[in-house]
């Protein structure tokens, strides 16, 4: 399975928006945003920075990034990008590198009164500074750099996916979502009673030397024990909120969530009982098979060896069963991916 740029673009921007980025120019090829302070911290590798912030309590000061969809339309709106992916602008605090090593330095050089000498203009003063981090605890800080905007390429495979991909996994693990809800009636004060529904987005992976995997959505209604499959179709097509409206209330449950997953666990096991299982016959009589290869390679050979070289051949004799176990023997393996409680209208929850 692969992704498309579009597909890409719209994954990311729906991140973006997610956590709550600022948005400073949008283009078909390419993003750059502000970053918000959870973004920053899963993105931007800056644990000293995070731990400074948390230790002293200040604001935090997150970084601007762009991240390019299409490198090769990038390249022709940005032609003096040199190397996609590596900021060109100068790191903070390197403004002035670009003065000639051997010019004076200290105060005679950049003073009012040296260049009165000289017969120049004097430079003008330095600015009082904002409120900055770093102008607070550690005195006066040059201001005048251009800052460094990290420019990222955001395709199929790159680092930077994969790196937003498992910040999603991590944070999207459980959620909790109520349907919208706005009254028919503007002065409509009747509260209406939502249920309470466990979703588990399972894993079924059927392995031997050969694998297929399923993916299976199952909900259960945490008020009568109902079991819907598909369930993640079935919730999309409605307008989730992660905040509950107003003139709804949540009805009680009165099964717990132990005892719910043990019936979606039950619910799976007899479902997949139910499977036509020659695939696993096959994969045994292959599994006989290459035992067989490999006994038949080996056993001769420690009939025939020598003492000293034993030991060595029965090693590799007992690490090559051992592989031919773990890619030939058939298994189940069932994995949760993720789960959420969604609350929806009463009505709405039924199975028709």
């Amino acid at each position: 399975m692969t992704m498309n740029a579009q597909q890409i673009q719209s994954f990311v921007l729906r991140y973006l928006e997610a956590e709550q980025c600022e948005i400073m120019e949008k283009h078909p090829a390419y993003v750059t945003v502000k970053l918000s302070p959870s973004a920053d911290r899963d993105l931007t590798h800056r644990p000293y920075y995070w731990s400074f912030v948390e230790r002293t309590g200040v604001t935090p000061e997150t970084m601007t990034c762009t991240f390019i969809f299409d490198p090769d339309a990038y390249r022709e709106l940005h032609p003096q990008v040199q190397q996609p992916g590596i900021s060109t602008a100068a790191p903070p605090g390197m403004a002035g590198a670009g003065a000639p090593a051997g010019g004076t330095t200290g105060a005679a050089a950049g003073s009012p009164s040296s260049a009165a000498a000289n017969g120049q203009a004097a430079p003008p003063l330095p600015q009082p500074q904002g409120d900055s981090i770093l102008g607070r605890y550690f005195g006066f800080v040059p201001t005048a750099f251009t800052a460094r905007v990290p420019r990222d390429e955001v395709t199929y495979g790159s680092r930077r996916l994969e790196q937003i991909f498992a910040a999603v996994r991590a944070k999207g693990k459980f959620v909790r979502l109520f349907e919208a809800y706005v009254p028919s009636e503007p002065r409509h004060t009747q509260t209406i009673p939502y249920e309470t529904w466990l979703a588990v987005n399972y894993k079924v992976e059927l392995t031997s030397d050969m694998k297929r995997s399923e993916i299976h959505s199952i909900g259960i209604q945490l008020q009568t024990g109902e079991i819907r499959e598909q369930f993640q179709e079935w919730i999309a097509a409605r307008k989730l909120t992660p905040r509950l409206p107003a003139h709804v209330y949540v009805t009680p449950d009165k099964i717990t969530l132990p005892r719910a997953v043990l019936f979606l666990e039950q619910y799976m096991e007899a479902k997949l009982a139910a499977y036509d299982h020659r695939w696993a016959e096959e994969a045994r009589i292959r599994l006989a098979e290459e035992h067989a290869r490999v006994r038949d390679y080996y056993e001769p050979m420690l009939r025939t060896a020598e003492p000293e070289a034993r030991p060595e051949i029965e090693a590799q004799y007992a690490n090559r069963t051992q592989e031919v176990e773990w890619q030939y023997r058939p298994r189940v393996q069932i994995s949760a991916i993720n789960c959420g409680l969604f609350h929806v209208p009463a009505a709405n929850g039924r199975l028709s």
